[in-house]
């Protein structure tokens, strides 16, 4: 029997090498997830979608150095939860965790939810409703099965994505050159519709869901075979393997498409695809991004099962429910199930809130992470000397307060969402200690 095969009953597999773990954290961002809020940022920045995505890169680069710093320290499942437990304690971990929990918990349903936007725009006889219940199901299944199911299909959907961005990319480069005279330069300075540099940090801030995949990386360093060099590295590669790709997307689709007006907001990436190449590209974009959704559910529920495991297993969540792993499958059954039944919300919730509001989860945990590398390195190890003060004191602050800059950036109605999550994760702390007179349960570092 191979190391693959191998399972101890109860325990996480350590299955994934640097390869699964660079095609996870790809999968989770979803390739073609430029095209989730493409209409929606596109109109909030006023044409200006690939400046606000370099705006967000910034940010997420030395925000993914950090996670990868940290993921050194603490290789084990968690997350900002663990890194953040262990640099401030078990009480700020916590909410950490919980602010976490919010956008890992919201990011599945952005994908059922746009699997159902589009595949009803592509068969309006069936109600989007019905594909969200169908792919919930088939991703739970998958999930169940075990972490190597989730390697292998990620493979071949980010085989079917590359296929398409290469379509597209050919199909948009050659259309640019059918226009004659093009404004290169189109694509930043915007349609006018807009001014100020505020939009651009508006949709920025919207956009930091398009880089969660470094981030659920992280959450796999239990079922890695070598988690202190593999992981870091997977963080790295995939923050910029996206991030550029971003870019190169966002900026040829808004030379093509040069407008901020769609026939549906929500999914106006049909109208760029018809502008790109006619109602064969709509059609194969259609296929290949309901294939990218279907494998960010993958990769986003086993992540969110898994943060949701290892508070179980604290005792901060319900233990012999949360904290539980199946003897045959070796995967956190329970932990995804109850993911599955929280994603049934999708069917009534609407994309703009949905990305917003994992946008604040995200940037609220990206910030502590940030801190946590400060704390840990450079207060607790006392690494002071020479380049040590900028790899961990100027660095991790530079990522800190590009967080902050795009937390403060998102609209009033999603900091008001967000904040009351905080208060009940607070109100929840408050009562499994009660009333802080019983200490906060710490991550089990055995594993």
């Amino acid at each position: 029997m191979s190391d693959l095969d191998e399972v101890t009953e109860g325990r996480l597999r350590r299955a994934l090498g640097l390869p699964s773990l660079v095609l996870f954290g790809l999968v989770y961002m979803v390739p073609l997830t430029v095209f989730t809020t493409y209409g929606i940022v596109t109109q909030t920045t006023g044409g200006r979608l690939s400046v606000a995505y370099l705006v967000t890169l910034a940010a997420m680069v030395f925000t993914a150095r950090s996670y990868a710093k940290m993921a050194v320290a603490y290789p084990v499942a968690g997350s900002a939860y663990t890194y953040t437990q262990k640099a401030f304690g078990a009480p700020i971990g916590f909410l950490a965790g919980w602010s976490l929990l919010l956008d890992y918990l919201f990011l599945p349903m952005i994908n059922y939810l746009v699997i159902g936007i589009y595949l009803h725009a592509a068969v309006p006889a069936i109600p989007a409703w019905v594909f969200v219940l169908l792919s919930i199901a088939a991703v739970t299944v998958l999930n169940i099965v075990g972490i190597v199911s989730v390697a292998r299909a990620s493979v071949v959907i980010i085989s079917v994505q590359t296929i398409f961005i290469a379509t597209f990319l050919v199909l948009t480069c050659s259309k640019v050159f059918s226009f004659g005279t093009v404004d290169l330069m189109a694509p930043f300075h915007g349609d006018g519709s807009t001014t100020g540099f505020s939009p651009v940090l508006a949709g920025a801030a919207i956009l930091c869901l398009s880089f969660l995949g470094f981030d659920a990386v992280s959450t796999l360093s239990e079922e890695t075979k070598d988690p202190k060099r593999s992981v870091p590295q997977a963080i790295m590669i995939s923050t910029a393997a996206a991030g550029v790709l971003f870019v190169v997307l966002s900026y040829l689709g808004q030379l093509v498409f040069p407008s901020n007006q769609f026939t549906d907001v929500e999914s106006g990436s049909l109208d760029l695809m018809l502008a790109t190449g006619g109602q064969f590209m709509q059609t194969f974009f259609t296929a290949a991004y309901v294939a990218g959704a279907l494998g960010s559910a993958i990769a986003s529920q086993a992540s969110v099962a898994r943060i949701l495991y290892a508070m179980g297993r604290d005792g901060i969540l319900p233990r012999t429910f949360f904290g539980y792993v199946s003897p045959r499958f070796a995967t956190p059954v329970y932990a995804i199930v109850a993911v599955s039944v929280i994603s049934l919300l999708a069917m009534v919730i609407s994309l703009t809130t949905l990305a917003s509001v994992v946008s604040f989860g995200a940037l609220v945990a990206f910030s502590v992470v940030n801190l946590s590398v400060i704390k840990h390195y450079f207060v607790d190890q006392r690494e002071r000397d020479g380049a040590q003060v900028i790899g961990n004191l100027v660095l991790p602050v530079i990522g800190f307060l590009l967080t902050v800059w795009l937390w403060t950036s998102l609209s009033g109605v999603t900091l008001i969402i967000g904040l009351c999550w905080l208060a009940a994760g607070f109100v929840w702390l408050a009562g499994i200690t009660r009333g802080f007179q019983r200490p906060t349960p710490e991550l089990d570092m055995k594993e």
